[in-house]
Protein backbone atom coordinates (compact mmCIF):
# COMPACT_ATOMS: atom_id res chain seq x y z
CA UNK A 1 0.00 0.00 0.00
CA UNK A 2 1.22 3.52 -1.05
CA UNK A 3 0.54 6.24 1.45
CA UNK A 4 0.28 10.23 0.15
CA UNK A 5 2.17 10.62 3.44
CA UNK A 6 3.82 8.36 5.85
CA UNK A 7 3.89 8.58 9.57
CA UNK A 8 7.04 9.95 9.88
CA UNK A 9 6.43 12.66 6.97
CA UNK A 10 3.49 13.66 9.28
CA UNK A 11 5.87 14.05 12.63
CA UNK A 12 8.35 16.11 10.37
CA UNK A 13 6.30 18.05 9.47
CA UNK A 14 4.82 18.74 12.60
CA UNK A 15 8.02 19.43 14.18
CA UNK A 16 8.92 21.80 11.70
CA UNK A 17 5.92 24.45 12.55
CA UNK A 18 5.71 23.58 16.21
CA UNK A 19 7.88 24.37 19.52
CA UNK A 20 9.92 21.29 20.36
CA UNK A 21 11.46 21.59 24.23
CA UNK A 22 14.34 19.25 25.14
CA UNK A 23 14.63 17.15 28.12
CA UNK A 24 16.93 19.14 30.12
CA UNK A 25 15.03 22.12 29.54
CA UNK A 26 11.58 20.57 30.94
CA UNK A 27 13.46 19.48 33.86
CA UNK A 28 13.97 23.23 34.72
CA UNK A 29 10.71 23.92 33.86
CA UNK A 30 9.05 21.77 36.11
CA UNK A 31 8.90 23.66 39.47
CA UNK A 32 7.31 26.48 37.47
CA UNK A 33 3.50 26.70 38.86
CA UNK A 34 2.63 27.85 35.34
CA UNK A 35 3.96 24.70 33.29
CA UNK A 36 1.61 22.04 33.18
CA UNK A 37 2.86 18.90 31.46
CA UNK A 38 0.66 16.29 29.79
CA UNK A 39 1.09 12.72 29.12
CA UNK A 40 0.04 11.63 26.01
CA UNK A 41 0.92 7.62 26.59
CA UNK A 42 -1.47 5.12 27.08
CA UNK A 43 -2.50 4.28 30.88
CA UNK A 44 -0.43 1.11 30.71
CA UNK A 45 2.63 2.74 29.20
CA UNK A 46 2.29 5.26 32.66
CA UNK A 47 1.92 2.11 34.72
CA UNK A 48 4.54 0.27 33.46
CA UNK A 49 7.35 3.03 32.89
CA UNK A 50 6.30 5.42 35.31
CA UNK A 51 5.81 9.21 34.85
CA UNK A 52 6.72 13.00 34.83
CA UNK A 53 5.50 13.72 38.57
CA UNK A 54 2.86 16.25 38.35
CA UNK A 55 1.88 15.38 34.71
CA UNK A 56 -1.45 15.39 33.64
CA UNK A 57 -2.58 12.24 31.84
CA UNK A 58 -4.54 12.98 28.86
CA UNK A 59 -5.70 9.93 26.18
CA UNK A 60 -4.28 11.17 22.68
CA UNK A 61 -7.44 9.91 21.21
CA UNK A 62 -9.14 12.26 23.41
CA UNK A 63 -7.17 15.50 23.89
CA UNK A 64 -8.54 17.58 20.73
CA UNK A 65 -12.00 17.62 22.99
CA UNK A 66 -10.99 18.11 26.57
CA UNK A 67 -9.00 21.51 25.29
CA UNK A 68 -11.75 22.40 23.24
CA UNK A 69 -14.04 24.92 25.61
CA UNK A 70 -16.86 24.06 23.03
CA UNK A 71 -16.75 20.37 23.45
CA UNK A 72 -19.11 18.78 26.40
CA UNK A 73 -15.83 16.76 26.76
CA UNK A 74 -14.12 19.73 28.04
CA UNK A 75 -11.32 19.61 30.97
CA UNK A 76 -11.19 22.93 32.95
CA UNK A 77 -7.30 22.37 33.44
CA UNK A 78 -7.04 23.40 29.81
CA UNK A 79 -8.82 26.83 30.02
CA UNK A 80 -6.34 27.86 32.20
CA UNK A 81 -3.27 30.06 31.21
CA UNK A 82 -0.28 27.90 31.62
CA UNK A 83 2.32 26.85 29.14
CA UNK A 84 1.47 23.19 28.42
CA UNK A 85 3.95 20.62 27.44
CA UNK A 86 2.98 17.64 25.76
CA UNK A 87 4.66 14.27 25.81
CA UNK A 88 4.29 10.64 24.74
CA UNK A 89 6.88 8.07 24.60
CA UNK A 90 9.08 9.12 22.30
CA UNK A 91 8.28 11.95 20.90
CA UNK A 92 6.15 11.32 17.32
CA UNK A 93 2.53 11.42 18.95
CA UNK A 94 3.13 14.56 20.85
CA UNK A 95 4.73 16.51 17.80
CA UNK A 96 1.07 14.99 15.93
CA UNK A 97 -0.74 16.37 18.79
CA UNK A 98 0.91 19.34 19.36
CA UNK A 99 0.48 20.61 15.62
CA UNK A 100 -3.28 20.11 15.71
CA UNK A 101 -3.66 21.97 18.60
CA UNK A 102 -1.61 24.65 17.57
CA UNK A 103 -4.16 24.28 14.33
CA UNK A 104 -7.08 24.46 16.39
CA UNK A 105 -5.40 27.90 18.24
CA UNK A 106 -4.26 26.46 21.39
CA UNK A 107 -0.77 27.14 22.28
CA UNK A 108 1.33 24.39 22.99
CA UNK A 109 4.59 22.50 22.82
CA UNK A 110 6.02 19.41 23.30
CA UNK A 111 8.63 17.37 24.78
CA UNK A 112 11.06 16.41 21.55
CA UNK A 113 12.32 13.15 22.56
CA UNK A 114 9.66 11.82 24.86
CA UNK A 115 9.41 9.93 27.84
CA UNK A 116 12.25 7.62 26.74
CA UNK A 117 15.24 9.73 27.44
CA UNK A 118 13.89 11.68 30.23
CA UNK A 119 15.61 9.04 33.37
CA UNK A 120 18.67 8.98 31.21
CA UNK A 121 18.92 13.07 31.68
CA UNK A 122 18.10 12.43 35.27
CA UNK A 123 14.89 13.26 34.88
CA UNK A 124 12.56 11.95 38.25
CA UNK A 125 9.68 9.30 37.69
CA UNK A 126 6.82 8.23 39.97
CA UNK A 127 5.10 5.64 39.67
CA UNK A 128 1.37 4.41 41.06
CA UNK A 129 0.71 2.92 43.63
CA UNK A 130 0.05 -0.88 42.94
CA UNK A 131 -3.07 -2.00 43.96
CA UNK A 132 -3.96 -5.12 46.08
Amino acid sequence: MTFKMSSADMVAAARARIREIETPDLMAMLKDPDVVVVDLRDIRERQRSGYIPGSFHAPRGMIEFWVDPDSPYFKEIFGQDKTFVFHCASGWRSAITTATLQDMGFDAAHLREGFSTWEKHGGPVEYPEKKD
